[in-house]
């Protein structure tokens, strides 16, 4: 583990954000924001809602591609530290050829019970039947919208990966990091290129080296300090056109032959697993207190890093 000095003043930035993303229906597409702040399950907002079938169970890209055209919108201000809704306050959802649904983002009276995505099931709050008729439409099968219960339920993350943390809808992690240049390398090696919204980031940092985000286990955002816990490891959704909904074999066929576990990994157990980014938590989220923005263009400073992504956890 190599250990770099980023206290003093003159500490050159190692990178920098170039982009935030809230996904806050899991699967649907995700608002770029300025600024976003900081709760203990991830940025607020992120993955709070969920579509699922009629017995609980989670929809997403990877069986529903159609989510992926789903636009979802919230008011510029609920993006602001200390904002709360009003009576008049939506999240906003809009898909070809479907109506604009609008919930609101008071809570909601009703709690499902049954609810449940990969390893979790709980219960979740309601959004009533025009949001359950909208998605069954839109999908063509029975389907509710749900919210995540906070009141009555906890979602903890994997405590072998990073013990004491909890999320909503996300997989796995409360924050997920990648690198500008990491996808205009993958981008060098394929036919056509391809977004990052392929790959769902939270945070897109730029002026670092291609995939050097694998290496990073601590860094420092503004004044909160974020671990590098796993190695994003890819599902069949980057291969989901974001802008079409249909898959195709790339950009996955390229990560196997350059970010396979075989590759980076060749010492460590086979899973055919693929990585692209860096999951992460952050110390800060956990505590309580004001001002916990996190704003595009702030800097980055790399405190800890392993020497090579077979060193990293995965």
């Amino acid at each position: 583990m190599e250990k770099t000095d980023a206290s003093s003043a003159a500490a050159v930035a190692d990178a920098k954000i170039s982009s935030i993303f809230i996904y806050p229906v899991k699967s649907c597409r995700g608002i770029s924001v300025p600024h976003a702040p900081l709760t203990p399950t991830g940025f607020r907002w992120d993955r709070q809602w969920l579509v699922v079938n009629q017995r609980g169970r989670a929809y997403t890209q990877r069986v529903e591609p159609k989510l992926a055209l789903v636009e979802v919108n919230l008011p510029a201000e609920a993006f602001s530290e200390g904002w709360e809704p009003t009576k008049t306050s939506y999240l906003e959802i809009k898909a070809p050829g479907m109506d604009l649904l609008k919930i609101s983002l008071c809570k909601p009276p009703k709690v499902s019970d049954g609810v449940s995505v990969w390893e979790w099931s709980g219960s979740a709050l309601d959004e009533g039947d025009e949001a359950s008729k909208w998605f069954t439409n839109y999908l063509g099968k029975p389907s509710r919208m749900v919210r995540f219960n906070a009141a009555s339920e906890t979602r903890p993350v994997d405590p072998v990966y990073a013990q004491g943390y909890s999320i909503m809808f996300s997989d796995m992690f409360p924050f997920m990091l990648a690198s500008q240049g990491s996808l205009d390398e993958l981008n060098k090696l394929l036919k056509e290129p391809v977004p990052m919204n392929r790959f769902r980031p939270n945070i897109l940092v730029d002026g670092c080296e291609p995939f050097s985000e694998d290496l990073w286990t601590e860094i420092k955002i503004s004044q909160f300090s974020f671990q590098g816990v796993r190695l994003c490891s890819r599902c069949k959704v980057p291969t989901i056109n974001q802008d079409t909904a249909i898959a195709g074999p790339e950009p996955n066929e390229t990560l196997m032959k350059y970010r396979s576990d075989k590759v980076l990994r060749p010492d460590k157990k086979q899973q055919g697993k693929i990585y692209f980014g860096q999951n992460m938590v952050c110390k800060e989220s956990l505590t309580e207190g004001k001002a916990k923005l996190v704003k595009v263009g702030d800097p980055i400073f790399v405190l800890q890093k392993v020497s090579t992504a077979a060193e990293a956890v995965a």
